[in-house]
């Protein structure tokens, strides 16, 4: 199925980019984080199924908005510091509609890679006001981070202070390389 989009190479625009995530704390409240550093790499293939993604996120860019909580997650109870400073995403199909797909792919935190699928949404295409253009997509998902071996918790009442399911969401505007 051919796609809505030129083919060849994008790449992210970094001020209209954003990759996070959602973390439970004690089984109610959202804690939401940003990762300021990544790269996004998109490759549209003359199909759908021939198209690639590749996300690589520097781990010591979390942004919770809390110092103390980044210092944490930034430490080896959580991504491992200096040890495994990147977190890496690289897709291996893309089925669906161009508008709504499944982005299927190998994860890698913490030195473990893992397979995850991704809800993802095409926004479309258009030509800026300086003449350039851009594409617009979202993706979703969930993960349970103890398979990445990121075990760190407390005990909370009946449950536990962190969830071990963490959603991810990516939000990107790509410029044609």
């Amino acid at each position: 199925m051919s796609l809505p989009i030129e083919s060849g190479a994008w790449v992210q625009d970094p001020t209209h980019t954003r990759i996070g995530f959602i973390a439970k704390h004690l089984g109610f409240a959202k804690t939401r984080g940003n990762f300021e550093d990544f790269t996004i790499d998109l490759n549209v293939g003359e199909t759908l199924e021939s198209s690639t993604v590749k996300v690589t996120v520097d781990l010591n860019s979390v942004n919770t908005h809390n110092a103390d909580r980044d210092a944490h997650l930034k430490g080896a109870d959580f991504f491992g510091g200096s040890e495994t400073p990147t977190m890496e995403f690289v897709s291996t199909s893309v089925t669906g509609t161009p508008e709504s797909f499944k982005l299927a792919g190998d994860l890698t935190i913490n030195g473990k890679t893992m397979p995850i699928v991704l809800d993802a949404e095409f926004g479309g295409t258009i030509v800026d006001p300086f003449g350039n253009t851009k594409a617009g997509f979202e993706a979703t998902g969930e993960i349970n981070r103890t398979d990445f071996g990121i075990n760190w918790n407390m005990p909370a009442g009946e449950g536990l202070l962190v969830s071990e399911k963490i959603k991810i969401e990516i939000e990107t505007e790509l410029a044609k390389a």
